[in-house]
């Protein structure tokens, strides 16, 4: 009887420890997989800067050049996720940017694109203006922002002359946004204040309709939680013809990271995200941390009725495009950006395409490759040249998610079939 009780006193001993084995292998693996979905891999700091072209196991045929010295040096995407079949485009290398940047601001007047702010990295921001010339192709002309200006996630509109500038995050890290807003002479390069938004917001979609500036969506305080508010100011000539904002309808969806264009008197909102990386809690740096992030393909209109209309969804879901586009013709082009996470590694996913819509059939084309994939473009057009330049770029032709903060200029000769 007692040998019977000690073997089944130690059968049920071993029973008991293996269950316990198999519950701790299975909590180690969960809690890795969490640190693992929930890594930071937007921010990939130090940069170093790059002049290597990646090539993947395959050529093409290479095309006839008509012009001698017109041909670039080309590089062929690999099909990871989310690439879309494209093009590929002949991409010229122009002369680098003063300084990298990510998350910077960037408008075009005439044969000028005026470059502000952005990380250089993760613990420094810009807080000047350098100024590339399309006609000289050169970059010069440097010149101080306001010390109160934000330096990334800037709203950003011109009338031709005037930049008007609205909030955005004032520091490094994922440190909280300033209600300060400015305006900037560009011929004299003055600057002035305006009105300061009611509340602060992070990289709202931002322009010029029907007299007014108008300021919508964005991330709210935390830099998260996705603002739908909708504001408008009567402006002229650089100057606020009213002392309040207005509230207009607000946006269908909330979020930062959208273009937003006017176009035949109708106003536009494409593509962006809800969510966004937030400081940690009690850091005394602000040091980002990761949250879930949902990229989004929506295309919004705005005509007479005041009403917001749903438009053809872009060929893929993109977001940190707010100054990634440029209107040709009697079309939008957009350039570069980020997609949904990739499903096996969780990773940030960017975009290597360039997109068209064309306004008068509300259709969209992908019209072609970029030199790599990237995020945060500052693009211009020019003579016939599509430019961009700056913004994060992926870590090779097999790996989409962010690596090098860049200030590489690039131009390709675009022609666009209607």
């Amino acid at each position: 009887m007692r040998i019977a009780g000690k073997a089944t006193t130690k059968s049920t001993t071993t029973t008991t420890k293996l269950v316990f084995l198999c519950v701790a292998l299975l909590g180690a693996f969960l809690l890795v997989d969490l640190f693992w979905a929930s890594s930071s891999s937007s921010f990939n700091w130090p940069f170093t800067p790059s002049n290597v072209l990646f090539f993947p196991n395959q050529t093409l045929p290479k095309e006839k050049s008509s012009k001698k010295g017109d041909a670039a040096p080309q590089r062929i995407l690999s099909a990871t996720f989310a690439d879309l079949p494209a093009p590929q485009l002949k991409w010229e290398k122009m002369a680098t940017s003063p300084v990298p940047r990510l998350d910077g601001a960037a408008i075009q007047i005439n044969d000028l694109l005026f470059v502000f702010a952005g990380y250089g990295t993760i613990d420094h921001v810009h807080s000047h203006v350098d100024i590339y010339n399309f006609t000289a192709n050169s970059w010069g002309g440097t010149f101080d922002m306001p010390k109160e200006m934000a330096h990334s996630h800037l709203g950003m509109v011109t009338d031709g002359t005037y930049i008007y500038i609205v909030t955005g995050q004032y520091g490094p890290q994922c440190r909280g946004p300033t209600a300060r807003n400015f305006v900037l002479d560009t011929k004299t390069k003055q600057w002035q204040d305006l009105p300061p938004l009611p509340v602060p917001r992070y990289a709202p979609a931002t322009q010029l309709w029907r007299g007014r500036l108008h300021v919508m969506g964005g991330s709210k305080e935390n830099r998260h939680t996705p603002g739908l508010e909708h504001w408008s100011i009567a402006v002229k000539d650089g100057k606020a013809l009213e002392t309040e904002w207005r509230n207009e309808i607000p946006i269908p969806r909330g979020g930062p990271h959208r273009a937003c264009v006017v176009f035949d008197d109708r106003l536009y909102v494409l593509g962006g995200q809800e969510g966004d990386f937030m400081a940690k809690p009690g850091s005394p740096i602000f040091k980002c941390s990761r949250r879930n992030e949902v990229v989004y393909d929506d295309v919004y209109m705005l005509d007479d009725d005041m009403t917001w209309k749903v438009l053809p969804p872009m060929p893929k879901p993109d977001s940190h495009i707010e100054f990634a586009w440029a209107i040709v013709n009697r079309s939008l082009v957009i350039v570069g950006g980020t997609t949904e996470k990739h499903p096996n590694t969780k990773k940030m996913t960017l975009v290597g395409e360039v997109f068209q819509f064309q306004f008068d059939t509300q259709t969209w084309k992908v019209i072609g490759k970029l030199p790599y994939r990237v995020k945060t473009t500052l693009v211009g057009f020019w003579n016939g040249w599509l430019y961009f330049t700056s913004g994060q770029r992926d870590k090779g032709p097999d790996d989409p998610s962010p690596r090098k903060v860049i200030g590489e200029m690039w131009r390709t000769k675009l022609k666009l079939l209607l």
